[in-house]
């Protein structure tokens, strides 16, 4: 059975409030780290999300 192309990641907020989403990345495709600008909950507004590893 083959391995997964695609790796979960953790999408962790930047405003430091320890709000983060998860999502998948396809590594072949995407090699950069990934950011988006996303809604936080926790601080009530947009702000940018940066990719972090699942421990």
């Amino acid at each position: 059975m083959a391995k997964p192309t695609t790796v979960k990641i953790k999408l962790v907020s930047t405003a430091d409030t320890g709000f983060y989403y998860v999502t998948k990345k396809n590594p072949r495709n995407i090699t950069e780290k990934m950011t988006f600008r996303k809604y936080d909950p926790v601080a009530r507004k947009h702000v940018d999300f940066k990719e972090a590893k699942i421990k």
